[in-house]
């Protein structure tokens, strides 16, 4: 925790951002992959008067130290202390309960859907965790139906606005109306260290901002778009989102990117929808690593908590898609009524020819998740994938390697519309007899692997894939660039910061090296099994039978439709066989490898 701290950011007279800082990750959530820290704003309007000081979006347990200490000095205990909760969670929870024993005079302020949560979670004990001493009372409870003003200390007022997503069914943003303020709590966030309140310009953390929208917001587009369109009817003259820095310059061109990126979902002709219920966390952050996976492919996922869903669209989703997914927690040895209920409809209304999977956390026992496969199987539902059993909550390997199946589950319905629609077309691919595209295929490459390894230890992450798309890109300093295709798991280890390693193969020695990076590997399976490998400086992956290596730095990222063109400078490398010459690939056509 000594890494751990709260510092004060004055915004006005009476309003203070609280920031909490934490440089190293806090890892539960798919977005903390990056590995830049985080940080999470609270946003405190002050009294003078016996009117009740206003606390918005609290943070979590992780910052409870720090942010207890500085709390108590600008709110004394016995004052009147409100507390907008923007998001509900056990985490948030257990702030809550040790603000309830020391603040006599608490009010808490929750969304509809949040307040249910809040009650579900005040007196329940997390599975893996010791006895503890009973939680306080539970404080008053205002709820926020849809809008509501609030009235702070000063006289100004605070629109309070449910936003409710799949993901966050008890979001709730405030907005302050004197000074264009909007408070978006888990919208516009990003994920890094930073003790500044805005960032320094438009591009300074537009990587972060996008990553984060393809972790959590993609697999919910629909439901994201609504919130956005919602929130452009606010007088906004700035955004300050629950984790990252403020946007204070381009926040519309930040709404305008959030409609772009969720274009693509929105228009994908191949659906799967994702229903789960989640009691603490652990079942929804392996539904949002399955999620990402399926979305980083360009298939559409339509991600429903059945616990706040509306049955219409719960039946809505389960017709209209190419395969459903439905993960469920146990709780005292079965599944919440609510997945009960959800399965009931797939059952009587699944379409038999599209597949399932299943997947669940447990605490001491799986019954919810076999449940789901056994009444699924008996139905004569085709699996998916094995069923995903997580106990208590996944690790990074496992958020890895359910990632991976999702990505592995949409490639295959990607596979069997391109099947279907070549036998609807005759067996011609258009594209591939274009001449444009027969002399795209003309312009070569050098075979490479690339080899990525992040992490330390049992948190390790490591991948490979073999790239032809490379080229040298600058002299000073040395760079060169690298396409990759989003739906590389190895792409989620080259964000700006990462390094990496080339491997350039050699000509006539390729073929075992292309064998053994070219097949089919099972989701987070170890690409370099039965390698012998040596190491760069850096500690990246190299393969002794290669040409040549180097090490480099990712620097830059393009969006370039189906891939990512990577920018990355050199920082190490060296030739292994001096006199071989580089293998070349060579294509027919420029519609694919």
């Amino acid at each position: 925790m000594e890494d751990r701290r709260v510092i004060q950011i004055a915004l006005e007279e009476d309003l203070i951002c609280l920031r909490g800082l934490s440089p190293k990750r806090l890892r539960f959530e798919v977005e903390y992959g990056l590995e830049r820290g985080t940080c999470h704003n609270s946003f405190l309007h002050t009294s003078s008067s016996n009117c009740a000081a206003v606390l918005v979006h609290p943070p979590g347990d992780a910052f409870a130290e720090p942010f207890l200490e500085q709390l108590k000095d600008l709110v004394p205990f016995t004052s009147p202390l409100s507390v907008v909760l923007g998001d509900v969670n056990p985490n948030r929870v257990a702030l809550l309960q040790r603000l309830a024993k020391s603040w006599t005079q608490l009010k808490l302020v929750a969304s509809n859907a949040g307040a249910k949560l809040l009650k579900e979670l005040w007196h329940q004990q997390r599975p893996g965790t010791e006895e503890q001493t009973p939680p306080p009372a539970l404080a008053p409870l205002e709820v926020v139906k849809h809008e509501q003003l609030l009235v702070l200390p000063n006289g100004q007022e605070l629109q309070l606005l449910a936003l409710p997503t799949p993901r966050w069914p008890g979001g709730l943003a405030a907005f302050h109306r004197a000074s264009g303020l909007l408070m978006s709590g888990r919208f516009f966030a990003a994920h890094f260290c930073t003790e500044s309140y805005a960032e320094i310009n438009s591009t300074s953390s537009s990587e972060d901002r996008r990553y984060y929208y393809d972790c959590l917001m993609a697999p919910m587009a629909n439901q994201v778009e609504i919130v956005v369109n919602r929130l452009e009817e606010l007088a906004i003259r700035s955004i300050a989102p629950g984790h990252g820095p403020a946007i204070v310059d381009s926040w519309r061109s930040l709404l305008a990117d959030y409609r772009r990126w969720g274009e693509v979902q929105r228009k994908a002709s191949i659906a799967v929808t994702l229903i789960y219920a989640s009691a603490y966390g652990n079942t929804a952050a392996i539904a949002d690593a399955i999620a990402q996976g399926i979305a980083r492919t360009g298939v559409r996922v339509n991600s429903l908590n059945c616990e706040f869903s509306d049955p219409g669209l719960l039946l809505d989703g389960i017709k209209n898609c190419n395969a459903v997914l439905i993960g469920s927690p146990t709780l005292g040895g079965h599944a919440p009524t609510p997945i009960v209920s959800a399965l009931g409809t797939l059952l009587a209304e699944g379409d038999r020819s599209k597949p399932v999977g299943v997947f669940g956390s447990f605490g001491w026992s799986g019954e919810a998740v076999d449940l789901l496969e056994s009444k699924l199987s008996d139905a004569g539902f085709k699996q998916a994938f094995a069923a995903i059993r997580v106990k208590f909550k996944p690790d990074v390997q496992t958020l890895k390697r359910c990632e991976e199946t999702g990505m592995a589950l949409a490639r295959e319905l990607q596979q069997q519309q391109k099947r279907q629609q070549k036998r609807t077309a005759g067996g011609l691919s258009e594209s591939r007899s274009d001449p444009a595209v027969l002399a795209l295929g003309r312009v070569i490459g050098s075979l490479c692997v690339l080899t990525a390894r992040k992490g330390e230890g049992e948190q390790s992450l490591s991948g490979a894939m073999v790239a032809s798309w490379v080229s040298q890109a600058s002299f000073q300093p040395p760079g060169f660039s690298v396409a990759v295709a989003r739906d590389r798991a190895v792409e989620a280890l080259l964000h700006v910061g990462d390094r990496f390693a080339l491997n350039v193969l050699a000509a006539g020695r390729e073929l075992t090296t292309m064998k053994q990076f070219l097949q089919p590997f099972s989701p987070g399976s170890d690409r370099f099994a039965g390698l012998e490998l040596r190491n760069s400086p850096a500690g990246q992956p190299l393969l002794p039978d290669a040409l040549a290596w180097l090490e480099a730095t990712v620097q830059q990222r393009m969006d370039c439709g189906d891939h990512w063109v990577l920018y990355a400078q050199v920082t190490g490398g060296g030739l292994f066989d001096e006199s071989g010459l580089t293998a070349l690939h060579h294509r027919r056509s420029g519609a694919n490898y």
